[in-house]
């Protein structure tokens, strides 16, 4: 397997394909151009808005985090994220925390391959679409079965959403 030059440390796609391989999840990463906004990347990718699913970093109580899966078009629910996960303070880290958190820079976020396997919560939206979401690295997205990937990570599915 290909590393990244001079770190050591495999580079973001790299990371999220070895760990879909080892759970056995089929993604499709490819290059993307850059997009200005949501609704620009879904025209330069043929999909809507809401099939690109966007992986947001959440901060719990503690050093502890999860990822919440949210489609374009929507935008997290904090009440409802709360009562789910069963905590009364969540909050969005800087980007840099994320990077901690996760190794990957807001905008490439994916939990394949993160550094710390998260818990993950998946807004029940995403249930039976194919959608494209990060691939750990700028200039790449992914494409995936929603159910096949919210198996893959033993996700939590439940209502965390509200229209954006």
């Amino acid at each position: 397997m290909a590393h990244g030059h001079g770190t050591g440390a495999p580079a973001g796609r790299e990371r999220v394909a070895a760990d879909a391989a080892a759970r056995g999840l089929e993604v499709e990463i490819f290059p993307r151009q850059n997009a200005s906004s949501l609704a620009e990347a879904a025209g330069i990718l043929g999909i809507r808005p809401a099939d690109i699913v966007k992986s947001l970093v959440v901060k719990r109580p503690g050093d502890e985090f999860l990822f919440a899966l949210i489609p374009g078009d929507r935008q997290i629910s904090w009440p409802k994220l709360r009562a789910v996960v069963g905590v009364n303070k969540l909050a969005m880290p800087p980007a840099e925390v994320a990077l901690a958190a996760t190794g990957y820079a807001r905008g490439t976020i994916t939990p394949l391959g993160s550094t710390t396997a998260w818990p993950v919560y998946a807004d029940e939206s995403m249930v039976g679409q194919r959608v494209a979401m990060g691939a750990g690295e700028h200039g790449y997205s992914l494409f995936v079965d929603g159910d096949a990937l919210i198996t893959a990570l033993g996700a939590t599915v439940a209502d965390i959403s509200s229209p954006a």
